[in-house]
């Protein structure tokens, strides 16, 4: 449970709509068939008419025109195509750049001045020169672009076009990693970051009642646990549910993001119960407020942690008008546990048929081996191995378990008994010593260590749908937010990369005592 940024979510950007339709019938939407196309001199004059209204944005003084200006570049921008949005923020990142020639030039003056030695009122002149150097500094260090990203977010639905402007810049850095774009997208993050500060956005309960066109954002963008029907969204909305969203009010009506939460007796196990099995019990009988789904609705907004500030908010409420709940959990997914898994069975597999090929004199074991299998387990693989899946180990047993076709060894009780030990002991490991430049690999965990949570429980068949299933295994961990801890957790986990967990987590790996694996 995190906000879900994924690549997916591009889809809704219209430039990334546009290589959508360009894929499916690439004879019209290439862009060699652009080129090619007789009626292309039209889009050219389109493209000239944007970039010179995008010109006038940047370079006009007149703000008695600017709004028109603004309207012009923004409709214009709308109807190009993805080559023309290409080369249009190509052009904006290059051509509107900072000038390093004057950059330069004003760091040799002040270094120049820093050599002198002077004292009374020659080091007051002196001073009147550094401060009108370092002014010039700084305004020499603030690209051109950012007055069109300034003046958007002055403009009606400037905003929301900087968002969708941004999923774009990302779309087109997916496939290609440009300096200057880059640069761009750094700048207009920071911004947006900035004006989606908490003190902007306005916390508010989404409830049955509500406009059908916000309702119908909230079936649209659940990323986590998609809402079959009305029925469904109407539960969550209910009695014993409860659903916020943060909205900003240039882009009114539509949530930025917006957060799930169910109100239990205990900390769910599976996401079952949650969304289908069990009644909701009496509002007054609640303990525990579980977070189960926290999803973002604009993929231009993908790095701007509002959800850290969103699930705080809401625990201030829940905790302000429900005195008696004082629990506050996550029933969350492990998005990137099977892959990471795959990945090791793989490549250890090999490097142990590798071994077992050599000769005894000659096997010494690889730098890189390792069994990710204990003992008992790996016999439990070997012994299943004839009836259900062939290895020439255990890891290759359990690989292509796990590959086989619609998720077979699911319907198992047999290879469900044999997988469950084995699959929970490396999940733990992978939630608890998997790193990325010392923080943790998978994005879930990170977003919610990172925000002061602690890994509390990881849950067995927690979800049983063909995406849990996938990503997981059908495992999901709670993380829990203790009140008195949070800041002390965040601070913890930001300057060491320190991952509390509970001791229930933690005899999963602490008996194996391997070192902390870091990917960079």
């Amino acid at each position: 449970m995190r906000p879900n940024n994924n690549s997916s979510k591009l889809a809704l950007s219209p430039l990334t709509n546009e290589v959508n339709q360009m894929q499916s019938n690439p004879q019209s939407g290439s862009r060699a068939a652009q080129h090619a196309s007789p009626n292309r001199q039209k889009p050219q004059r389109e493209f000239e008419h944007v970039r010179e209204s995008m010109h006038l944005a940047i370079s006009m003084n007149k703000t008695e025109v600017i709004d028109s200006v603004l309207d012009d570049f923004s409709e214009g921008y709308f109807s190009l195509s993805y080559e023309s949005r290409w080369r249009l923020l190509l052009g904006l990142a290059k051509e509107y750049d900072l000038n390093r020639t004057q950059v330069r030039e004003l760091i040799k003056q002040y270094l120049g001045g820093e050599e002198a030695q002077l004292s009374g009122p020659e080091e007051e002149g002196l001073l009147a020169s550094f401060y009108r150097i370092e002014r010039n500094l700084r305004h020499a260090l603030k690209p051109k672009y950012e007055a069109l990203f300034e003046r958007l977010n002055m403009h009606s639905g400037g905003l929301k076009f900087l968002s969708i402007l941004r999923a774009d810049i990302l779309s087109i850095l997916a496939e290609e990693n440009i300096a200057s774009l880059r640069a761009l997208d750094s700048d207009l993050k920071e911004k947006l970051g900035t004006w989606l500060s908490p003190a902007a956005l306005e916390l508010h309960q989404i409830t049955w009642d509500d406009p059908a066109s916000l309702l119908e954002k909230i079936v649209a963008y659940e990323a986590v646990h998609p809402i079959s029907n009305l029925i469904d969204l109407k539960r969550r909305l209910g009695v014993g549910r409860r659903c916020f969203g943060y909205l900003h009010p240039a882009i009114p009506g539509e949530p930025l993001i917006f957060i799930e939460v169910a109100l239990l007796k205990n900390v769910a196990q599976t996401i079952q119960e949650v969304l289908w099995d069990d009644p909701p019990i009496p509002e007054r009988e609640a303990t525990c407020a579980l977070f189960y789904s926290i999803s973002s609705t604009q993929p231009g907004l993908a790095g701007i942690n509002l959800g850290k500030f969103l699930i705080k908010r809401v625990i201030t409420l829940v905790k302000r008008d429900m005195p008696h709940v004082s629990t506050f959990a996550t029933l969350s997914p492990i998005p990137g546990y099977i892959q990471w898994l795959l990945s090791k069975l793989a490549s250890q597999s090999k490097i142990a048929e590798d071994d077992m090929s050599q000769s005894s004199a000659d096997r010494s074991g690889s730098t890189f081996q390792e069994n990710l299998l204990e003992p008992e387990e790996e016999k439990a693989m070997m012994d299943i191995s004839e009836e259900f899946a062939a290895g020439k180990n255990g890891m290759e047993v359990m690989l292509n378990l796990l590959t086989s076709m619609n998720q077979e060894w699911s319907k198992s009780a047999e290879l469900l008994s044999v997988l469950r030990t084995p699959l929970l002991r490396l999940c733990a490991r992978y939630l608890l010593q998997e790193k990325k430049r010392g923080k943790a690999l998978d994005s879930v965990a990170n977003f919610h260590l990172q925000n002061g949570a602690m890994v509390e429980r990881i849950n067995w068949m927690a979800d049983k749908s063909e995406k849990g299933l996938h990503q997981s295994a059908g495992i999901m961990v709670n993380y829990v937010y203790r009140l008195e801890n949070i800041e002390e957790y965040a601070v913890s986990y930001f300057s060491s990369g320190h991952i509390q967990a509970s001791d229930e987590i933690r005899h999963y790996v602490e008996p194996m005592k391997k070192p902390e694996a870091t990917t960079d």
